[in-house]
């Protein structure tokens, strides 16, 4: 999904007659629904074709103008060129179309999207640094669109203004260390008060680089880390304080972080996330809530001033243990729990040995939740009766949330009530979303309405040529229809 346009070139022959061919499907990369284009392919396969536009002759009233001068070019971003509230309709169009294709399901209600600002709020960024003579010195920024090399930025809009107006300067400082070619990538993780720049180094520095980056991050109001080997040996180097942490303000939440640590990109998006998700679960205070995929804490805290006790799962010992060192730090040590556990290989058993839960809240990663949805259905199936109520699901892929689903309505009994997209990544194909699960009939055996493949939905799109010639673009996404206004 990159707001792309889909064209079909003109049939040959008559139709009814064995010479008639129906024309082929293009997808046309740069245009949008509407416009009329001209365009040169670069995959030709016998029934479609994907190409890029050449010119546009025929312009979509959702056309804008890109903001950022390296759209195009640079990769970071796809959908510059469609204007905002289109790029939200359409993520909400993808978010049903999954739900349908994939999992053979529908939402009763869709939420309104959760969006925020549409410029400078990426927190979060890994930035790829190369050193290319030929190019003047060091480059940094993102990878160029389809390729592996660098992106030549000079600034960048989705960054905070801070951080675009660094990306030069920051240039200019690689260029002068001893390890100018051995330095790959920079992290950059915004906190409440500080500006992490992580520094992936091969060698070690030398006291000139040393007294080099000191003076940087005194110019700049920025801390370095550096991580020698992997993101676990990433370690302050300069200056020592403040500590990088966000807030949740409505929950009175600090969580610290470490700039190699999953957090959400967007923190204004992530702060309604997670008033919408304790909206949307509404933990009662006599009532238990597990959270699954639970990674530092970011929905399990603040469930704790909500709910009776919380448990959280994660996969890893130490992100475990340092939830737990939050919710002490927090003061709801005493309502919450942790364990660790591999969340995608977890069994009927292994849930059942947990207890019984009035609410799940489940946030996996781009995998999804397989193994649990698996798990939750065969329970539903014996009748288990500790299942949850209610199941508030974050997803960042709509295919995997779309799988589970299915397993989730059609195996196991629950009614997908709502479901919306959260735009965490404006001018991106990235799709966030939030899915409602009901279940009003716990204790009785379920028996399978509809079997869902569990497989990925795969492109399989290959294939090259340069075929060239012009199209109008077919319509692709759609207006979303809000129903709820949460």
């Amino acid at each position: 999904m990159e707001a792309r346009g889909v064209g079909r070139t003109a049939p040959e022959g008559e139709p009814g007659t064995p010479e008639f061919k129906p024309g082929k499907v293009i997808f046309v990369e740069g245009a949008l629904p509407g416009e009329r284009v001209t365009y040169l392919s670069y995959r030709r396969k016998p029934k479609f074709e994907q190409a890029e536009t050449v010119s546009v002759l025929r312009a979509s009233p959702m056309r804008a103008r890109p903001q950022c001068p390296h759209f195009g070019k640079c990769g970071g971003c796809s959908m510059q060129h469609l204007e905002a509230r289109a790029q939200i309709a359409i993520k909400q169009r993808v978010l049903e179309d999954n739900l349908a294709r994939l999992g053979k399901v529908k939402a009763e209600a869709m939420l309104r999207p959760i969006q925020g600002p549409d410029w400078g709020y990426r927190f979060r960024a890994r930035l790829t640094v190369r050193y290319v003579p030929k190019k003047g010195g060091v480059l940094i920024g993102f990878h160029e669109r389809k390729s592996s090399y660098v992106a030549d930025m000079d600034s960048c809009e989705v960054l905070p203004r801070h951080v675009s107006d660094m990306l030069v300067p920051l240039r200019r400082l690689v260029e002068s260390l001893s390890i100018r070619e051995r330095l790959p990538q920079i992290e950059l993780a915004i906190g409440a008060d500080v500006t992490a720049l992580v520094l992936r180094i091969l060698e070690p520095l030398t006291p000139a680089d040393e007294d080099i980056l000191r003076a940087f991050a005194d110019a700049h109001q920025v801390q370095f880390w550096v991580q020698p080997k992997g993101p676990d040996t990433a370690v302050p180097f300069y200056p020592l304080a403040p500590e990088l942490h966000y807030t949740l303000p409505e929950y009175q939440i600090r969580m610290p972080f470490k700039p190699t640590d999953f957090t959400q990109v967007n923190h204004q998006i992530n702060r309604v996330l997670v008033h919408r998700a304790l909206r949307l679960l509404a933990p009662q205070s006599n009532e238990r809530v597990l959270d699954l995929f639970c990674g530092l804490g970011n929905f399990t805290l603040p469930l704790a001033r909500r709910a009776g006790t919380v448990m959280g799962i994660e996969g890893s010992t130490a992100l475990t243990e340092r939830a737990l060192a939050n919710a002490q730090r927090n003061g709801v040590a005493e309502r919450t729990e942790f364990a660790c556990r591999n969340l995608f290989d977890i069994t009927a058993d292994d849930i059942r040995a947990l207890g019984a839960f009035d609410r799940y809240l489940i946030d996996p990663p781009r995998e999804g939740a397989l193994a649990v949805s698996k798990a939750l259905a065969e329970l539903a199936q014996q009748g288990y009766e500790g299942l949850p109520k209610r199941i508030v699901y974050v997803s960042c892929s709509p295919a995997t949330l779309a799988r589970d689903a299915g397993l989730l309505v059609h195996e196991a009994g629950y009614r997908l009530t709502l479901a919306g997209v959260v735009n965490m990544f404006p001018h991106t194909s990235h799709v966030e979303s939030m899915a409602v699960f009901e279940h009003e009939s716990i204790g009785q055996p379920w028996v399978p309405s509809l079997r869902v493949s569990a497989s990925d939905a795969t492109d399989g799109v290959s294939g090259e040529g340069d075929a060239g010639g012009e199209a109008i673009a077919g319509a692709v996404g759609g207006d979303g229809v809000i129903h709820d206004d949460a």
